[in-house]
């Protein structure tokens, strides 16, 4: 059956009105947390560009001597010593998984929704430090790149495309996003990596990348693929290839044996993040984004700060 004009125009109308509420909705949630706690810890723990000269002053008890300007004292007969001040801004790309096994979700949010609340918060708290962010959705290939931005409709607009879009492919492929990344920026960026990480062979270029930007691997999971529940004989439909299979969920050998296997997949992704030394956030839906990424950029402002 086909819609005329008119109905096309209603579903037009219908979905701009959903989506602007959802934005609407996901703005407010995020920025209590952004601007009571998220936007300082993001500061503390992404180090600026480098250090701009600001200023001389003249020499104070207790200030390193190495910043004396020797030029300068000689010139004017007493000490004076060079300030400096961090370059701040900086460039957040986020590359966004949004693969078929990403719309799956057990619980009231989907991994897809996680992680749009997840980025939202990023480019909230990037956006209360004056820093730029890019967008990247991927599947098998590179499907939507926002470049780099900054203000109020650049954030708006950001987190509208991650609330709305919907990619051609259900397929994954984590290489195509990585290689992406590493042609669209030669300078030293911070990168959040968002996937589920359901894909094969991409640890090669993940290092790759590691070595030349920031990279922050975040594994986004639901909680129905660490432990199965029991709901009897169950048709399960793979949502990226279609394969469709029936299991006896009910079976407490099928039960263990899932939940080993799927332990076993999410401890050896871990090891593997930790070993390589890539930071690594491990996110179940369930889980609160605004509690995790806190977690996750104290640990980064200790790091720092015993360098």
């Amino acid at each position: 059956m086909f819609m005329n004009e008119h109905e096309k125009m209603e579903q037009v109308s219908k979905f701009t009105v959903e989506l602007e509420n959802d934005l609407q909705t996901i703005k407010m949630t995020c920025r209590k947390p952004v601007n009571e706690l998220l936007a300082s810890e993001y500061h503390s723990s992404f180090k600026g560009r480098g250090l701009d000269f600001d200023e001389l002053r003249e020499y104070q008890p207790g200030d390193d001597v190495r910043l004396i300007d020797w030029n300068v004292t000689a010139r004017l007969g007493h000490p004076h010593v060079k300030r400096f001040i961090e370059e701040r801004e900086l460039c957040l790309y986020l590359l966004v998984d949004f693969s078929g096994s990403t719309h799956f979700g057990s619980q009231d949010r989907s991994k897809r929704r996680a992680i749009a609340e997840l980025c939202a918060l990023l480019s909230l708290a990037a956006k209360k430090n004056n820093d730029k962010v890019a967008l990247v959705i991927f599947t098998d290939e590179v499907e939507l790149f926002l470049p780099p931005g900054k203000g109020h409709n650049h954030m708006t607009r950001l987190i509208a495309e991650l609330l709305s879009f919907q990619p051609k492919s259900k397929k994954t492929d984590l290489n195509v996003a990585l290689d992406f990344i590493s042609q669209v920026t030669r300078k030293s960026r911070s990168i959040f990596l968002v996937s589920d990480f359901l894909s094969e062979a991409y640890q090669d270029d993940l290092m790759m990348v590691s070595q030349r930007h920031d990279l922050i691997a975040v594994s986004v999971s639901d909680p129905f693929e660490h432990a199965f529940e029991s709901c009897g004989l169950t048709k399960l439909k793979d949502s990226e290839s279609g394969q469709i299979v029936m299991l006896d969920t009910s079976s407490r050998k099928f039960q263990s044996q899932y939940e080993a296997l799927a332990n076993a997949h999410h401890l050896s992704q871990k090891d593997w993040f930790l070993a390589s030394g890539i930071d690594y956030i491990e996110l179940k839906t369930e889980d609160s984004m605004t509690v995790q990424l806190m977690n996750f950029f104290k640990k980064r402002a200790r790091q720092h700060g015993s360098r």
